[in-house]
């Protein structure tokens, strides 16, 4: 799954995304609007996590869907 596709399905995919990273407001979906580099700042905010461990949390949900 591309940028272009989660962009495209976001209204979606905000589902499978507070499924994976609870701690997502949905403020926070909306701030993000299916950006790739949006999502990845916010999980490293809300979970403390390096930008190297959110890129791969992101990219192992993207193969999924």
């Amino acid at each position: 799954m591309n940028s272009d596709t989660i962009k495209g399905n976001w209204k979606q995919m905000t589902g499978k995304v507070k499924e994976q990273w609870g701690k997502l407001t949905d403020d926070d979906l909306t701030v993000i609007e299916g950006k790739r580099d949006q999502l990845i700042g916010r999980i490293q905010e809300r979970y403390g996590v390096a930008r190297d461990e959110a890129e791969s949390q992101v990219k192992q949900w993207e193969s999924k869907y």
